[in-house]
């Protein structure tokens, strides 16, 4: 069901609801929190697809606020349109879309405020550019995860750089969420015979990738020792993370994308392997961040303690054809 509220106010919003559920039995209960979207005009709805595959994993309710973004101008007045997606228009989840014109777009907290679940935790997920600073953003304020994706911004490097200077429990971004099966996938190779010590570390990647900058802030902490980062142009087209080069005294383990969906596995004395490792969905990373809904302290340590602002980790000059992701 979609019913569509032109010019209208939170308090219409709210009534609308409630009348929803009495008429047509659908009904909030068991909501498990409630997320936040903003977007811009017209780029609503791969993040409600997302969002609605979601909340089969975790029933939400879920608030869009769509705005001009910031500098541009509506040429629809000061006005709030809104729509409400329920049942099979809205997966396991209650949508409520907010499009925002001129004046009202300025108070995106107040927006939110009053069509939030009670005694429900609030995630604020910003699926294209990100404010400033997330933590102290109006949204932000209220949201106990805050989601960026550093790769939908215009500078991915310096969106890190920036996110690991003002970084505050709770924050987290989709560049990390992509490191779960390699930070696995290495997590499992690590913990296999022989057991020696890794002497030294390559990540190679794209030149605006930033989970390579992020998977060799992490190695860096977990191995401590330098991790060398270099960039490089992948022969099957990877925009992300091309390998991973540990260099042992037995000799070297490299994970090498081979393929756009699939990794190489080479070791000392073993049999070479090909891995599944597909490039994450945005549905999949959402998934697995409203999974846990207290501070990524993991993400917390990589991005202020093992990521280099500086960038003295990465080699620029380094652009070869080795390796994929």
């Amino acid at each position: 069901m979609i019913v569509d509220l032109p010019d209208t106010t939170t308090s219409r919003i709210s009534k609308t609801l409630v009348k929803i559920r009495e008429e047509g039995g659908a009904v909030a209960l068991g909501r498990v929190l409630t997320l936040v979207i903003s977007t811009s005009l017209g780029h609503e709805e791969e993040a409600i697809e997302a969002a609605n595959d979601a909340s089969r994993e975790h029933p939400m309710r879920v608030i869009v606020i769509s705005t001009a973004g910031s500098g541009a101008t509506s040429d629809e007045g000061t006005r709030l349109d809104a729509q409400i997606r329920v049942g099979g228009d809205a997966g396991a989840s209650e949508v409520i879309v907010l499009k925002a014109h001129g004046e009202m777009s300025r108070d995106e907290e107040g927006l939110v405020t009053g069509l939030l679940l009670p005694d429900a935790p609030v995630v604020a997920w910003w699926p294209g550019e990100a404010p400033d600073v997330v933590s102290t953003s109006p949204l932000g304020r209220i949201a106990q995860r805050r989601i960026t994706d550093a790769a939908a911004q215009p500078d991915p490097r310096r969106f890190l750089e920036h996110l690991s200077a003002t970084y505050a429990p709770g924050d987290t971004d989709f560049a990390w969420t992509r490191l779960t099966l390699w930070r696995a996938q290495l997590a499992a190779v690590l913990d296999q015979p022989p057991f020696e010590p890794i002497l030294a570390a390559n990540v190679h990647g794209a030149e605006a990738s930033p989970s390579t900058s992020l998977l060799a802030a992490w190695l860096r902490l977990q191995l401590e020792l330098p991790v060398e980062h270099t960039i490089t142009e992948s022969p099957v087209g990877s925009s992300g993370i091309h390998g991973v080069v540990l260099n042992r005294a037995s000799g070297d383990i490299e994970l090498e994308r081979s393929q756009p969906n699939i990794v190489t596995l080479v070791q000392p004395g073993q049999p070479t392997h090909d891995i599944s490792l597909p490039r994450r969905s945005m549905r999949e990373c959402l998934a697995e961040e409203l999974r846990r809904l207290d501070p990524d302290d993991l993400f917390g340590h990589v991005i202020t303690h093992g990521f280099s602002v500086s960038g003295d980790d990465v080699d620029t000059s380094t652009k070869v054809g080795k390796g994929p992701e």
